[in-house]
């Protein structure tokens, strides 16, 4: 039997990622089982276990879908512009209630199989390497998405975790270490 696009699992679907998003904005990721997720989104606990596995798979399926829709990659017509305007997006973000769900769930989903876990994640570094070759294209630095990871979330997420603020010099030092990195694809 074929699957209907627009059918049930599209419904459930949606009404699972409605109700983990809403969770994690009140209850935080560790705050909630896949049963009050299954309650809220008025589907049986089953369905989501058969379709996700695990509450830590819809955490990573919902927050990457929220980034894709919340926070498209900026075009301001220049690499440094484009970064940095990414930059401060993320650090917004990072201090809304529920953001950090994301980092959460990953760090928590070692049971995972490594294609669940990197599915979310290679969504998103395939968007940022469409911003980069888009700049490469403009003549601009030629940068692999890992520079991103390395020169701009990671130090970004790690200030707010340690509690340490962020302000825009920082985050223009940040951009300006990603310009200067030299990761290359094959690098990784």
């Amino acid at each position: 039997m074929r699957r209907r696009p627009g059918g049930r699992s599209a419904r459930v679907a949606v009404a699972v990622h409605e109700a983990v998003d809403a969770l994690l904005i009140e209850c935080g990721p560790a705050g909630f089982t896949v049963a009050d997720v299954a309650r809220r989104a008025g589907v049986n606990p089953t369905s989501i276990h058969r379709r996700w596995g695990s509450l830590e798979a819809v955490i990573l399926e919902v927050e990457a879908a929220r980034l894709t829709e919340i926070s498209p990659l900026p075009d301001t017509g220049t690499l440094r512009g484009d970064l940095l305007a990414y930059a401060r997006t993320v650090a917004a973000d990072v201090i809304r209630p529920g953001r950090l769900a994301f980092l959460q769930a990953l760090i928590g989903a070692r049971d995972l199989s490594h294609e669940q876990r990197s599915a979310p994640l290679l969504q998103r570094a395939a968007q940022l390497q469409t911003m980069l070759d888009r700049a490469r294209d403009r003549g601009e630095p030629s940068l692999h998405y890992t520079g991103i990871v390395d020169c701009i979330l990671a130090p970004v997420y790690l200030r707010y975790l340690l509690g340490i603020g962020i302000d825009e010099p920082d985050l223009e030092l940040f951009v300006d270490r990603a310009l200067t990195s030299t990761t290359l694809p094959n690098e990784h």
